[in-house]
């Protein structure tokens, strides 16, 4: 009888399911569950991330006879700590100090606006309406610039007040890299002996396929950002090392990471002299033929197998829903969930 097919059995145990949800929603049982996940999400996404980075340096520093894996681990905490201390030391003075240029930036645009709007007046004979053009040209860049001086405080603000996560991800990162081998086999003890294999491959791969990707995209955004930094040095670009490591943050983002960090640079540089913004264009259109032809073939390859079309969807989806976190995890997720559906089809089709 077509009622007893196993789909409509699923389907009412699916049913069923949804609504106990609901019930428990309305009773609010999920707050305090919810409360621990928004608590627990970013250390665990930040130390899962650097998890995968520096594992590799760990794995080969443990094969060494008199570094043991805990030992190792503090190795690479400390010489990565040295590396940030160093750094501190050699660019805080210059990034400091161009991050307080480009705070005055909005006060400029109007300055900028009101010189030009005389200029104008000398040279028009009162043929334009100077009035409505520095109004729309000025409010344009100034909200615009302002807009981004205001997000990057709150960004600034945000890691400045964030000392538990600080706290926290040393210490995940610490047993994760410790530890993190002992995670297949625990996992593959929940699924019944004649899925295990499948399991475990399953698993493996979903590692492979995340280490290559996410350390082959932090070395596309790194070079990305070295690139746009020595051609930003070569047109003398005001800024040059902060727009260079905004470029490196955002080009995380596939496709669209590059674009989003060139719009800063690109306004400085039509402040500074509006051949400099055409300048600025060309260095990017550069770099992402380097990139597209060079450094990303080499480095990630097809990792994931995703059509290019499908990451770009899955960026535009995210960016409203999620932000910038979204857009750059939503890619991986996406090629995790995607590879263990397709396994465990192939699971349920060889074992039915």
């Amino acid at each position: 009888m077509w009622i007893n097919h196993r789909f409509f059995k699923y389907l009412t145990g699916v049913i069923l399911v949804l609504i106990c949800i609901f019930f428990l929603e309305l009773l609010h049982f999920f707050e305090p569950i919810l409360k621990i996940f928004n608590t627990l999400f970013y250390p665990f996404l930040i130390a899962g991330f650097l998890f995968y980075l520096i594992r590799p340096l760990v794995g080969a520093l443990a094969k060494i006879k008199f570094f043991p894996k805990p030992v190792a681990i503090l190795v690479v905490f400390a010489g990565i700590a040295g590396v940030i201390y160093a750094g501190f030391n050699l660019l805080a003075d210059k990034v400091i100090k161009q991050m307080t240029n480009i705070s005055n930036l909005p006060q400029n645009l109007k300055d900028s606006a009101k010189e030009a709007e005389k200029q104008i007046e000398k040279k028009d004979m009162g043929m334009l309406s100077t009035d409505a053009l520095s109004q729309r040209v000025n409010s344009f860049f100034s909200d615009f610039i302002q807009t981004i001086s205001d997000n990057a405080s709150q960004i600034f603000s945000a890691i400045a007040g964030a000392t538990t996560v600080l706290i926290i991800v040393p210490i995940v990162l610490f047993f994760l890299l410790k530890d993190g081998h002992k995670l297949i086999p625990f996992l593959r003890k929940a699924f019944p002996r004649r899925f295990k294999v499948e399991v475990e491959d399953l698993l493996k791969d979903i590692d492979k396929t995340l280490s290559a990707y996410l350390i082959g995209q932090v070395t596309v955004a790194f070079v990305d950002g070295v690139l746009a930094y020595i051609g930003f040095l070569i047109i003398g670009l005001d800024y040059a090392l902060v727009l260079s490591m905004f470029i490196i943050i955002t080009a995380i983002i596939p496709f669209f990471g590059p674009i989003i960090g060139t719009i800063p640079a690109f306004v400085v540089a039509l402040m500074q002299d509006p051949a400099m913004a055409l300048y600025v264009i060309i260095i990017i259109i550069v770099v992402q033929q380097l990139e597209g032809n060079l450094v990303a073939p080499l480095v990630l390859g097809n990792r994931l197998h995703m059509h290019p079309l499908t990451i770009i969807l899955l960026i535009i989806v995210a960016a409203p829903l999620f932000g910038f976190i979204g857009m750059v995890i939503i890619v991986p997720l996406y090629a995790v969930v995607k590879m263990v559906l397709k396994d465990l089809y192939k699971m349920y089709q060889a074992h039915t």
